[in-house]
């Protein structure tokens, strides 16, 4: 196992999401989950800190992750006022080797809390009426064929799903397997991963995790 201390802070950190943002005029955006994984072979020891403490709650800041595992840390905005619209605070995470105070890595999160969810798509009300007379006119004639987009949008929302279950099942292999200059052992060493190798299989895994929550 590579030894920690060589890696003098800079040690790469894994949190999902990048930033945070709260909506004013939603309540359920109030509270964010923060997840932090450690895809190391050693446990982590991590702190959370903010340049704002008196306008957030975070529930546990501080505690360990255990090797290839994750920690979700729930982080509420408690100050919601049209003064802080707009403004942008900061989350530093810090990770130690766990029973030493040597920082091995940091990471920033930026929050920001904005008035209302940016709308994507705004129709006037001439275009909603001209959009609902169309959409009555074109129902009969188009009836089968939207029977088949039908079809074709399950079978398509089935098979993103199989593909990402197979990444995950394969990036969890990944992060199975022995690093390289840890002994042969039964698997041969082209079976043994680099620091690098594991790293990627760690953030793809987070990333697939994302998407199959969604889903």
């Amino acid at each position: 196992m590579q030894s920690t201390n060589l890696i003098d802070g800079r040690l790469p950190i894994f949190s999902f999401p990048s930033s945070l943002t709260f909506y004013a005029s939603d309540q359920s955006s109030h509270k964010q989950i923060l997840t932090l994984y450690n895809p190391y072979d050693f446990p982590l020891k991590f702190q959370v800190l903010c340049t704002s403490p008196k306008k957030f709650v975070v529930v546990d800041p501080e505690g360990t992750i255990r090797p290839h595992y994750c920690i979700d840390i729930v982080i509420r905005h408690s100050n919601i006022t049209q003064n802080n619209y707009g403004v942008t605070d900061k989350f530093r995470i810090q990770v130690y080797e766990h029973g030493r105070c040597h920082i091995l890595g940091k990471r920033d999160i930026p929050a920001t809390l904005l008035l209302s969810k940016p709308v994507t798509s705004v129709f006037s009300s001439t275009d909603s009426e001209q959009f609902e007379r169309l959409s009555k006119q074109s129902i009969p004639k188009a009836r089968n064929r939207q029977y088949a987009m039908n079809e074709a949008q399950e079978s398509s929302n089935t098979r993103p799903n199989v593909i990402v279950i197979l990444a995950a099942v394969l990036c969890i292999m990944a992060l199975m397997l022995p690093m390289q200059g840890d002994p042969e052992g039964q698997l041969p060493l082209y079976f043994h991963l680099s620091m690098h190798q594991k790293l990627i299989a760690a953030y793809t895994l987070g990333l697939v995790t994302m998407v199959i929550f969604q889903t």
